[in-house]
C-alpha cells in the first residue's frame, strides 16, 4: 500500500516520526506562542530547539539527529490565565502526548506543579510557579517499532460466543508464581511464560484482558503516605507502555517485551485486550494537581472546563479528558489505532466510558462523534470493543445504551447474582425479598432488556459477578463489611454495597461447616456466571479461592493483599472452574448469538423455566416473592436440524432456598435420559450420573444435567 503523501505545508503526524538524517517533531499547543522540543543527552544535558512552523493550533518541525533513543520533552510559552483555562509555564517540562516511551518517574515535589503550592502540596491554583520541573519528571524516549520480529504473529480471534475473559494485573499476576522465573516475575515477560499460559489454557480462558499498563504515575496523597496506584488508573502516556511492569530497564527493551508477551499469548491461543483509561488523566485538577504534559500544552483544549477555567469532573479523579474537541478525539483514537497496529492487542475495555461520550450539553450521547469514529473506523471497528457503562457524572448510568459493536460490563448482572445467592434473612435486611428469581432468569438469559435494541443480542453482556474493584468471590462469602484500613483513608473508601454474606462469622474461621458453605456459595456464584448466556468474566485468582482480606478497593496495594497467592490454590475450585467452562464449550445452547424464544423458531435457542413441579412457571409464580426453585430448560433443536446435527438439550436448576427441593423433571421430548453433569454441592467435579424422573436439589445449589 502507497504511503499517502503530505503537503510541506502541512503538520506530519502528531509525535516525533524519524526519517533519514533526522525527525519530524509535531505537538498541540492551539494556544501557545512557542514551543520549544527539549532534547537530552546521554549526560542529561539539555538542548532546547525552537519549533519553527505552526497550523491549525499544531507546531512542528524537521529536527536533524534525532534517532530511536533520543531522550525528549517540551516547554510551552504562552499566557498564564487560570480563570480562562490557560496555564502555559515553561519552567515545566512535559511529556509528549505521543511518547512512544517514557523513561524515569515523577519525584513529587513543589518543582512539578505548574502553581505555587504549600509543603502539603496544596494551592489555589492562581500564581505560576517558575521552578524548572526538568529533574523531577520522566523524558519522552524515540522507540523503534519496525525492528520487532513477530514471527508471523496472527491473533487468535475468538467469536464472542465462545470468549471466556480473565480480568488480571501484570503484576498482581505472576508476583508470587513459583513456576515463573523470580527475576521475571510480576512483568510483561512473566505473561507469556509456560506457567502462566498452562493455567489459562487449562482453564479455558480465551482472553486475557489486562488492567491498564499505559505508563502512568502515583497520586501525591499515595506517595506521601508511602504507597502507589497499583490499579494504574492514573495515565502519563497514552502511546507508552509503563516501564514498571517490565524485567527490561531500558525504554526499546520496554517496548519489545510487551510485544513479545502477546505474541506468545498468541501463539498459545489467547487474546488480549487492555483496560484503557481517556477519561482522566494523572494531573488531576487543576487547582491541585501537577503540570506533566497536557495542561502545560493546552488546558484549555484537553480538558472539560466551567466558564471559570476550573475541570469539570464527572470521572472523580480532578479532571475529565474532553473528547469534544476533535484534536483530542483524535488522540485517543490514534492511541487505540497504535496499540491495535504496533503491539498486536485484539481489543480494549473502556474505563468510565460515558465520560468519553458527553456531548456539549455534558449528557452522554450514544451517537457522539467519538462513538461514530470507533463503530466506523476500518481498523478498531475491527476489534474487541468493552464498556463501563458508568461515571459519576449527571445521570452517569447508561448500562444496556451504547450502542453496537460495544458490549458491556454489566453489573446488574453481578447485583442479581449475588443477591439472589443471599440467604433470605440477608435479603430481608437489604429489602429485595421480591422478583429476584423473575430478576435472575433474565441476567441467566442474556439480559434481553438492557441489550434487546439495535440487534446487539446476549454478547453484549460481559457478565461478572466480582472484578479488581470490590471482593474477591471468596471474601463475597466470607465478609459483610469492607475491611480497607490498609489504604490509609480510615475505612471511608470502596464501595458500601457489597451484596454479601460471611456465613455467620467475619472474616476467617476454622468453623468446617461454615467453611464448606462459603466454598459451595462461591461455585454458586461461578456457575451462574460461567453458565449464563452472554461473555463471562473471570477476576483473576477467583478461581484459586483468593482473598484480599476483606478489601475492597486495593487500588494501592501492591502486595500481597493484591497478588494471587499461588501456593494457597484451591486445587478442587481450579477443577471446578475447568469443568463449568468445558461444558459451556460443549454445550453451546449455553452461549446462543441470539436471544432466546419460548416457541420454536428457526435458528433460535428455545428456552423455558419451569417449577419444582415440572410445569412452565405461571404469571403468578413469576411475581411470587417467595419463588426460590427455578429450572431452565434449553434445546437447540430448531438449530440442529437445520445444520443436521444432533440436538443439543440442557437443564440449568437453581435452588435459592436453604431447604432441598424435590423438582420434577421437566419433558425434554428426547429419546435419551437426562444426566447430571455437575452440581454445586461437589466439592470437585464428578462423573455424570443418571437421574430418573425427579431431581433432589439440595438447599442452597445449582445442577446443570443434559440429554
Amino acid at each position: 500500500m502507497p504511503v499517502p503523501r503530505r503537503r510541506p505545508d502541512v503538520p506530519p503526524p502528531l509525535g516525533v516520526t524519524v526519517h533519514d538524517g533526522g525527525a519530524d517533531v509535531s505537538v498541540l499547543a492551539v494556544h501557545a506562542d512557542a514551543v520549544e522540543l527539549c532534547l537530552f543527552d546521554d549526560d542529561g544535558a539539555e538542548r532546547r530547539v525552537p519549533l519553527s512552523r505552526k497550523a491549525y493550533g499544531i507546531w512542528w518541525d524537521v529536527v536533524a539527529d534525532v534517532r530511536p533513543g533520543q531522550r525528549y520533552g517540551f516547554r510551552v510559552h504562552g499566557p498564564w490565565a487560570p480563570r480562562e483555562g490557560h496555564r502555559h509555564n515553561p519552567a515545566k517540562l512535559l511529556q509528549d502526548p505521543y511518547a512512544g516511551a517514557l523513561e524515569g518517574e515523577v519525584t513529587w515535589g513543589p518543582e512539578v506543579f505548574g502553581h505555587t503550592v504549600d509543603e502539603g502540596w496544596h494551592g489555589d491554583g492562581e500564581t505560576r510557579d517558575d521552578r524548572d520541573s526538568a529533574a523531577y519528571v520522566p523524558r519522552s524516549v524515540v522507540v523503534d517499532h519496525a525492528s520487532f520480529d513477530w514471527a508471523g504473529d496472527r491473533s487468535p480471534v475468538t467469536p464472542w460466543t465462545e470468549s471466556v475473559i480473565y480480568e488480571a494485573h501484570v503484576r498482581g499476576l505472576t508476583m508470587r508464581h513459583p513456576g515463573v522465573p523470580e527475576e521475571i516475575r510480576g512483568t510483561y515477560a512473566a505473561l507469556g511464560h509456560p506457567a502462566v499460559l498452562e493455567h489459562l489454557t487449562g482453564l479455558g480462558v480465551t482472553t486475557l484482558e489486562l488492567l491498564p499498563i499505559h505508563a502512568l504515575t502515583h497520586e501525591p496523597h499515595l506517595v506521601r503516605h508511602g504507597l502507589t496506584n497499583y490499579w494504574g488508573y492514573n495515565t502519563l502516556g497514552f502511546f507508552a507502555p509503563h516501564p514498571g511492569y517490565a524485567a527490561a530497564r531500558d525504554p526499546q527493551g520496554v517496548v519489545d517485551e510487551v510485544k513479545g508477551a502477546i505474541r506468545a499469548l498468541h501463539a498459545a491461543g489467547i487474546e488480549v485486550i487492555l483496560d484503557v483509561v481517556y477519561n482522566h488523566t494523572c494531573e488531576q485538577g487543576n487547582r491541585e494537581g501537577a503540570t506533566l504534559s497536557w495542561r502545560g500544552l493546552d488546558n484549555a483544549t484537553y480538558y472539560r472546563l466551567d466558564d471559570r477555567g476550573h475541570d469539570i469532573d464527572v470521572t472523580g479523579c480532578g479532571n475529565t479528558v474532553d473528547l469534544r474537541q476533535p484534536m483530542v478525539a483524535k488522540m485517543v483514537l490514534d492511541s487505540l489505532r497504535h496499540w491495535v497496529t504496533e503491539f498486536h492487542v485484539d481489543g480494549f475495555r473502556f474505563d468510565l466510558a460515558p465520560a468519553l461520550a458527553r456531548g456539549r450539553d455534558d449528557a452522554y450521547d450514544p451517537d457522539h462523534a467519538f462513538h461514530v469514529a470507533l463503530r466506523t473506523d476500518p481498523v478498531l471497528s475491527r476489534v474487541m470493543l468493552i464498556a463501563e457503562p458508568w461515571d459519576i457524572g449527571v445521570h452517569g448510568w447508561r448500562t444496556g445504551q451504547f450502542p453496537p459493536p460495544f458490549a458491556e460490563w454489566n453489573d446488574r448482572f453481578r447485583d442479581t447474582v449475588r443477591t439472589f445467592w443471599l440467604p433470605d434473612t440477608a435479603r430481608a435486611l437489604r429489602g429485595e425479598t421480591g422478583h429476584g428469581a423473575r430478576e435472575l432468569a433474565t441476567r441467566f438469559a442474556g439480559s434481553a432488556d438492557l441489550y434487546g435494541a439495535h440487534d446487539r443480542g446476549p454478547i453484549a453482556s460481559v457478565n461478572f459477578v466480582t472484578a479488581h474493584d470490590g471482593f474477591t468471590v471468596a471474601d463475597t462469602t466470607a465478609y459483610e463489611q469492607k475491611h480497607n484500613e490498609a489504604n490509609l483513608e480510615d475505612n471511608r473508601d470502596g464501595h458500601g454495597d457489597n451484596r454479601s454474606w460471611n456465613h455467620g462469622v467475619e472474616g476467617p474461621t476454622d468453623d468446617p461447616q461454615i467453611l464448606a458453605g462459603r466454598r459451595r456459595s462461591v461455585r454458586n456464584l461461578l456457575a451462574t456466571t460461567l453458565l449464563a448466556a452472554g461473555v463471562p468474566m473471570i477476576t483473576a485468582g477467583d478461581e484459586l479461592g483468593r482473598t484480599q482480606r476483606g478489601n475492597n478497593n486495593a487500588y494501592c496495594q501492591d502486595n500481597e493483599i493484591s497478588w494471587l497467592d499461588w501456593d494457597a490454590t484451591d486445587p478442587d475450585l481450579v477443577a471446578t472452574v475447568t469443568r463449568l467452562l468445558e461444558l459451556r464449550r460443549r454445550h453451546r445452547v449455553l452461549s446462543p448469538p441470539e436471544f432466546q424464544t419460548f416457541d420454536p423458531a428457526p435458528g433460535r435457542v428455545r428456552l423455558r423455566w419451569f417449577g419444582t413441579d415440572g410445569q412452565i412457571l405461571t404469571e403468578g409464580q413469576w411475581t411470587d416473592p417467595a419463588l426460590r426453585t427455578l429450572v431452565a430448560l434449553l434445546d437447540d433443536r430448531a438449530v440442529a436440524e437445520a445444520a443436521g446435527r444432533a440436538p443439543d438439550v440442557v437443564m440449568v436448576a437453581f435452588n435459592g432456598a436453604p431447604e432441598p427441593r424435590t423438582v420434577r423433571l421437566p419433558d425434554a421430548d428426547t429419546s435419551h435420559p437426562w444426566r447430571l453433569e455437575w452440581d454445586s454441592t461437589w466439592e470437585r467435579p464428578q462423573d455424570a450420573e443418571l437421574v430418573g424422573e425427579e431431581l433432589e436439589l439440595p438447599g442452597s445449589s445449582t445442577s446443570l444435567l443434559s440429554t
